[in-house]
């Protein structure tokens, strides 16, 4: 009998593999939306020529006691990953929401390669598809350009973005904290003797505050920077905040125009990623201060992953990312000080070396007891409220199996007890926003999605009849008499 070949997956991915809870799944979803029906043998065929054209779609994960490796599924079946899906009454909006709330909290079968597409032929009059793809696999931004890769520029074809082994780098993002970030894009291996340092001696750190008070005042940059993760405090204690139950809830809102977003972002010397979290965070402050919570002052943090790998290496897979602690100032309730307060954080992570300590502390947890993981991965998490992604997208209306997309969305899951989960994508100038939240916690994510439109004309109305100085910059302060008169 033939033995079936294994390779030994990579410290950070068995990280994710292993960071599987029931209240967390580690499954990257997402939602297409088509103007027309297709056909389930033709979704098959794209999946069949184009995204198993990468071998590790064909394995499946094994997670031994000793290593964790890949395994070719012998048995592989096309029919088991790509199948159809009904809605239930008018098969809208709401149907399809509670379909993916469904399905971002039911476990992908581990006995086979866990990736899934359901395809729904019924919804407004034309498709939906969403795909469920395990985080060991690779991370957001390498799936993003997978499931893109699947896709033609016209109905007929031909492929938009195909994959090339040496394709040109795209134009810089405006996405000025992945620009600051660049340099340590080819640090991985130094990431990982950082991680294996850090969870080596980091304990004796967690444990004892003056060692890090210590490391502060004498160290070096980057050992400032460990103390420093290490003497963060838990942000404001918000009704977001607990212990995450297994059902999801999940909702988006109707997208923005880019082009406005881009305008506003110009005219306050911020960038789209500022005016868009900024969004954010009004919509949240609004949500808490309409279940009548106290907002003054609050600032709650969100975990926000970083690229850390070239664009035209993503057909790489694997996860190649750091992550970073950004505050949002839901507490400000003038929407220009808020956008400012925010742009002021953002800024200060320029250089940080947070995002190579998360990378490095992935790979060392793949390799450490199960045990010392967990206790790593509730430091990373419990001053954190929510996981928030931002993707730049294609410009230009693309097509998947025949049907135009006409939006598309995806979350990325929550490690630890984190509950919630924001996401941003641009697609043919639109900006879409998602939530996906724990039920338990926050029942009702459509809420706190429907505020991100209002918060963003609020900035523009703001903007717009506020004085401006024939120098410098808008003041909140004047901003905020000139709306209130």
């Amino acid at each position: 009998m033939a033995v079936t070949p294994r390779e030994r997956i990579s410290a950070v991915d068995t990280a994710w593999l292993r960071m599987d809870r029931p209240s967390n799944l580690m499954m990257i979803c997402g939602v297409l939306i088509l103007r027309e029906r297709i056909e389930l043998a033709r979704l098959k065929s794209v999946i069949r020529d184009r995204f198993l054209l990468f071998r590790r779609f064909r394995q499946r994960a094994v997670d031994a006691a000793a290593t964790a490796f890949w395994e070719m599924d012998s048995r592989f079946d096309l029919d088991l990953h790509v199948v159809r899906v009904a809605l239930s009454g008018r098969a809208g909006t709401s149907e399809l929401q509670a379909l993916v709330s469904r399905l971002v909290a039911t476990p992908l079968d581990p006995m086979r390669p866990m990736w899934q597409f359901h395809l729904v032929d019924d919804y407004a009059g034309g498709s939906a598809i969403v795909a469920r793809i395990h985080h060991c696999y690779a991370d957001g931004i390498a799936l993003v350009r997978v499931m893109l890769s699947m896709t033609d520029a016209g109905a007929g074809g031909p492929p938009a973005m195909p994959f090339e082994p040496r394709e040109r780098k795209s134009d810089t993002p405006d996405e000025p904290l992945s620009a600051a970030i660049a340099p340590l894009a080819d640090a991985f291996g130094g990431a990982r003797k950082i991680g294996a340092t850090l969870l080596e001696k980091g304990a004796a750190i967690w444990h004892d505050p003056g060692k890090a008070v210590d490391l502060a005042q004498r160290g070096t940059a980057l050992t400032a920077e460990i103390a420093s993760l290490a003497l963060m405090a838990q942000d404001s204690s918000t009704r977001f905040k607990g212990t995450p139950g297994i059902a999801k809830r999940v909702a988006w809102a109707e997208p923005l125009p880019l082009q406005e977003v881009k305008t506003i972002g110009r005219a306050l010397g911020a960038s789209v990623n500022d005016v868009l979290l900024a969004c954010v965070a009004g919509a949240l402050r609004g949500y808490l201060a309409g279940k009548g919570d106290s907002v003054d002052g609050v600032t709650i943090r969100a975990l926000v992953p970083v690229n850390l790998r070239p664009v035209e290496k993503a057909y790489r897979l694997g996860n190649r990312f750091g992550l970073v602690f950004l505050e949002l100032p839901i507490g400000i309730e003038n929407p220009v000080a808020r956008l400012y307060a925010l742009r002021a954080s953002m800024n200060a992570l320029k250089g940080s070396y947070q995002p190579l300590l998360a990378l490095g502390l992935l790979a060392a947890m793949g390799t450490a007891p199960r045990m010392l993981q967990d206790k790593m991965l509730s430091v990373l998490a419990r001053n954190a409220t929510a996981v928030m992604t931002n993707v730049p997208g294609p410009q230009q209306p693309l097509y998947l199996a025949g049907g135009r997309i006409e939006s598309l969305m995806f979350w990325v899951p929550q490690s630890g007890d984190i509950g919630m989960g924001v996401s941003i994508i641009s697609y043919n100038d639109r900006v879409q926003f998602g939530v996906v939240t724990d039920r338990g916690l926050c029942p009702d994510p459509e809420k706190v999605i429907a505020r991100f439109g209002l918060e963003f004309e609020k900035l523009v109305l703001t903007t717009l009849l506020s004085p401006w100085p024939r120098d410098g910059e808008l003041d909140p302060g004047i901003a905020a008499e000139a709306v209130a008169a």
